[in-house]
This record gives structure tokens, sequence and C-alpha cells, in this order.
């Protein structure tokens, strides 16, 4: 079996090296990455393999043949035109999981595509340490499933294969609303550090604690507008819970903050202002939030 990751970034990476203990991996990006790449485990372990990268330039060298599956692994704005590159190569009936932040690029995909589409989401940490090293900051959980609980045959194998090398994963029904729940997380999380430029484990400070209990507080509003059911722990349990497993990490968007990079603000707070605009609901701190990353990317924007 072979698995064709796209996008190689930490959490593509991270993917790529712990399917490569068993199976066949092949990176796509838009330049080419060292061939031998090291993975840091939370126990501090450096694993070293050998992974096949192509570019969209060298397309036509990716065998299909044995594609067991392909993992989008791009940011949510990128997503959609690095599917249109490698639609032509791929067969409509090529297995495709989504792995992107946020709830909006996922329903437009998954209702496009011909083929079996599946949405993960996870709470796995990790970051790059220059090109040839990912840091696995945090074990969690990963969720798999199609947003109208189809191919649960299909997300079972993908999950139990997952699982084998060590990305714990769970196949299931609801993954609309494991989405919407770590739309929730990532909301709480990622817009702070990188505004603060801080790792995760420091939300827990003084000086932020209150930041991350009133974006809370809004998101839980919302959800409950929109009929999502929260976690059995409660919205604030999740949240935190989330910083604690992986307080070591550089979340992706202080990472896109560092490395002068677009960053997915859009993708994750849009999805939650929209809603709360259709239901009348005031969204102060995550209003400022989205407004403070729009000024970084776009300086001058009114």
């Amino acid at each position: 079996m072979s698995h064709l990751i796209v996008g190689p970034g930490a959490m593509g990476r991270l993917l790529a090296l712990h399917l490569a203990e068993r199976h066949r991996v092949v990176l796509l990006g838009r330049r080419c990455l060292p061939r031998y790449q090291i993975l840091t485990t939370p126990e501090g372990e450096r694993r070293r393999r050998c992974l096949e990268c192509l570019t969209p330039a060298s397309l036509e060298e990716l065998d299909t043949a044995d594609l067991t599956a392909v993992h989008l692994v791009t940011k949510a704005y990128a997503a959609e035109a690095a599917l249109a590159t490698l639609a032509p190569h791929l067969p409509n009936d090529t297995p495709l999981i989504l792995w992107q932040n946020g709830f909006d690029v996922q329903p437009r995909l998954t209702r496009h595509r011909r083929g079996p589409t599946l949405c993960a989401t996870t709470t796995e940490g990790a970051y790059s340490s220059g090109d040839e090293v990912v840091v696995h900051a945090g074990r969690g959980q990963t969720w798999i499933g199609h947003l109208d609980g189809q191919y649960s045959a299909l997300a079972a194998t993908l999950a139990s294969t997952l699982t084998a090398v060590g990305i714990d994963t769970l196949a299931v029904d609801d993954i609309r609303v494991r989405l919407w729940h770590k739309l929730a997380v990532n909301a709480a999380i990622n817009p702070l550090v990188a505004r603060f430029r801080i790792r995760n484990g420091q939300l827990r400070d003084r000086a932020f604690r209150p930041m991350v209990d009133a974006i809370i507080e809004e998101v839980a509003a919302i959800m409950a507008a929109e009929a999502i059911p929260p976690p059995v722990q409660g919205f604030p349990a999740l949240v935190w819970d989330v910083v604690a497993a992986t307080a070591d990490n550089r979340a992706s968007m202080l990472q896109d903050v560092l490395a002068d990079r677009p960053t997915e603000h859009d993708a994750i707070l849009m999805p939650l202002l929209r809603a709360a605009r259709e239901k009348g609901l005031d969204t102060p701190h995550l209003s400022a939030l989205h407004q403070q990353l729009d000024a970084r990317q776009f300086p001058g924007k009114e």
C-alpha cells in the first residue's frame, strides 16, 4: 500500500514519517525537501526515514496503481488549488482525506469531488524545525469520517492504518460535529498564540488565561446557537486539555507568523463570525482577533 501526502508541512511530514514505518509514502510539495527526514518524538527519540518527494512538475512520475489514499494536508486556503493540480493524475475512486483546519473548504470539496472524500481532525501537536526535522510536540487523538456518514468501512480501514503506525485514530459518523469542536479549540488557541508569539502552554499564564476564557465563552454561545452538541467534558475543559497536551507546541498559525507566511485565520475564525452574525450574537474578542490578524496579513486594508 502507498500513501500520497500533499502538503509537506509539519502535520504532513508527521503523517508521512509515521506511515513510512510500514508503507510506501510519497510527499508532494511546491519544492523538494531533503529525502532523509527526522522525526523527534514527544519522548525525545529521533527517527530517520527516507521519503520520496515530488513537485507539481514531476507529477508524471507518480504511480497511482497501488495508491491507497491521498492525504491533503495543505493550508485551508491552498487546498482547492492543490487538488486541482493533482486531479488530472488521480483516479476518481482514490480515497481523499482532508486534514484542513476550520470548516470552510471541507464541505465544498466533499460535494464537488466524485470519489470518496473523508475528513480528518486531530489534536496531535507538531512543528517543523527546518526542512529536515519535524518535532512531535504532543500526542493527541484523531477522528476520521465522511460529512454525511458514508464510507464507514473505508474510514474504519484508514483509522486502523493510522493507529497501527502511532497516530491514534477513530472512525466516526459525526465528523461534522468533531470538526466544529476542533474549530472551537483552534479559535481559542491559534489566534492568541500567533498574536503574542508564544507556545500553547503559555496560554495558562495569568496574562493570557482570561483571554482564552473569554473566547471560549463566545465560541460556546455560537455552538449552542448552531445546535452543535458540546463535548462531554464541556468546551472549557476540551480547550484546556488540548493546551496541556500540546504545551510545548508552536501552533500552526504561530509558525506561519514567524515564517511571514499567510495564516489560516479566515478558515478558523470566519465560520464562527458568520454564524454569530446570522444568530445576532456579539463576539468582540473573536472579531478583534480576526481584525488584528487581517491587518498583519493585509497591511493598510480597511
